[in-house]
């Protein structure tokens, strides 16, 4: 046991360490070549926070152990809405731009209905795995061609991207080692999570949605702490829901694509923690609306939820009686109780705008004259 759990977190080291190297050298490489701004956010940031899931999925798969490859995402998505967006709003409200209510989060919603459904029948097989894979390139190339790169220019010929063939050279190896770093990792972090689960006697979903999913999202969660105390608080938030949509099609679609059996999905995930993911990602389209912004009792309700999400699969892996009724009390009232105030509370600030809007402005004494 003691060294299972050394491998697990050997793997978690080697997986964020490679996932750092691999953005910066992947970064600097685009830099060199002036490769637009858009396209690097589009591509190498998003694959870089979602590189752990990605580089798990494909292992779990392989070795035919699809409820990690499920728990890893369904976990991870929970994770990064309730306790990422939620731990940051608690350091600083949170800007959310007007494109993630429009466009992103509304994306974000139909993807997690689309995984829903495709594992109903209890099997995400290859054909499934093409159809996300397909959609994530259509959701670059929708996003691409309506999204107009910012006005302010930056300077591509910086001294961290000289374009010298040593320089060139070292960031390629970046590349190589993340990527290396990135492949290692996972060998360890599954092989010791799987046998973990073994031993305990807890189910590789379990596992899937604690462990690893609490693990792979360190970087999602690193990146949007840092980028809520810097100030840059609308990357917080387009940083979770990018990873979101990333970790369905394409972590899904591209272990079931290398599964030989395709993915097998328990149907514990189908009845409850896949809805959870679901209202998580339904959940964020009010708060969001509001002002545009993810205030601090926003983030407690998030995080108070996460917390309950933990409590409730502690509750399930021990096999404790109260589980059921933990369930039920969960869906029949918390939630419900919690959407209708959310709903409420964007009813009144949809009059409060409508009312703005159709309101005449009252000319200024310059105006007048």
């Amino acid at each position: 046991m003691a060294q299972d759990v050394l491998l697990i977190i050997a793997g978690l080291v080697l997986l964020i360490a490679g996932a750092e190297v691999l953005v910066k050298g992947a970064s600097r490489i685009a830099t060199t070549f002036r490769v637009p701004p858009l396209i690097i956010g589009l591509t190498i940031v998003s694959f870089g926070t979602g590189a752990p899931e990605l580089v798990v999925g494909l292992r779990a798969a392989i070795e035919e152990a699809p409820s990690i490859v499920i728990g890893n995402v369904v976990g991870s998505n929970v994770i990064n809405v309730l306790a990422v967006l939620g731990l940051s709003a608690l350091v600083a409200p949170l800007a959310v731009a007007s494109r993630l209510v429009r466009l992103d989060v509304p994306i974000m919603i139909g993807v997690s209905i689309l995984l829903l459904a495709l594992a109903l029948n209890g099997h995400i097989g290859r054909v499934e795995g093409a159809i996300l894979v397909v959609g994530f390139f259509a959701f670059l190339g929708f996003l691409i061609s309506h999204r107009r790169q910012s006005p302010e220019t930056e300077n591509l010929d910086n001294p961290i991207a000289q374009r010298t063939a040593f320089a060139l050279t070292r960031h390629v190896a970046m590349l190589v080692g993340g990527g290396a770093s990135l492949s290692f990792g996972a060998d360890l972090l599954v092989d010791g999570a799987s046998n973990v689960a073994i031993e305990v006697g807890v189910s590789q979903l379990i596992i899937g949605l604690t462990v690893v999913a609490i693990g792979t999202s360190l970087p999602e969660l690193t990146t949007s702490l840092l980028a809520a105390i810097r100030g840059q608080r609308d990357i917080a938030v387009g940083n979770i829901v990018g990873s979101n949509i990333f970790n369905i099609l394409v972590v899904i679609g591209s272990s079931a694509l290398a599964s030989s059996r395709g993915l097998a999905v328990d149907s514990a995930a189908i009845n409850f923690d896949m809805p959870v993911m679901l209202a998580a990602a339904i959940v964020c389209l009010p708060i969001f609306f509001t002002r545009h912004r993810i205030d601090r009792w926003e983030g407690w309700l998030l995080f108070g939820y996460f917390l309950a999400y933990v409590l409730y699969l502690l509750l399930r892996a021990s096999e404790h009686a109260a589980a059921n009724e933990f369930n039920l009390v969960m869906v029949a009232v918390v939630f419900p109780l919690t959407f209708i105030t959310l709903a409420l509370v964007s009813w009144r600030e949809w009059l409060k705008r409508a009312q703005e809007t159709a309101s005449p402005r009252t000319p200024t004494r310059t105006e007048q004259t």
